[in-house]
């Protein structure tokens, strides 16, 4: 049943891209690329999806996405602050409408586990939030997180708050 109610919030985030005519890119840590292999998956993504970056590694978000060292060491790797650079960073680097960045613990380390940051980055206007889901085993605190990112940027695209 859970498959279902997910796949269709992936169609309807891909379907309501289409109608604005808006290109996503995304710039996932914790999610591994989870969150765009999961808007891939629908018919026609391709009309949206534009890049998609996994920086797993803070190197890579300094190098790749152009995260500022500062930013990491003063706030930590998972922080809104670093998200957000994530977030900004990929949308401007590839020219994109809407982008979406991911950082967290899955575990076995990390404190607290399944602590994840999201950045969202539509047209310009940047949100972030922190959610802490249940420890129940790194791939499930990865699913549940790329879930959560599709519904939440479907919620904050249809509120069109950023327009």
């Amino acid at each position: 049943m859970t498959k279902i109610i997910v796949r269709n919030m992936n169609e309807k985030l891909v379907k309501l891209l289409i109608e604005k005519k808006y290109t996503i890119s995304t710039a996932e840590s914790i999610t591994g690329g989870l969150i765009s292999s999961k808007i891939i998956e629908v018919a026609n993504a391709s009309q949206v999806i534009n890049t998609s970056f996994i920086t797993y590694s803070d190197e890579s978000k300094i190098d790749i996405l152009g995260i500022d060292f500062n930013t990491i060491r003063t706030n930590g790797v998972v922080s809104e602050e670093v998200v957000r650079e994530m977030a900004i960073n990929v949308a401007k680097k590839v020219n994109s409408d809407v982008a979406v960045a991911t950082s967290g613990y899955a575990g076995p380390t990390g404190n607290p586990i399944g602590k994840v940051c999201f950045g969202f980055y539509l047209r310009g206007k940047i949100f972030s939030i922190t959610q802490n889901f249940v420890n129940e085993g790194r791939n499930v605190i990865r699913e549940e997180s790329a879930v959560y990112a599709i519904s939440k940027l479907y919620e904050l695209l249809v509120e069109e708050k950023y327009d």
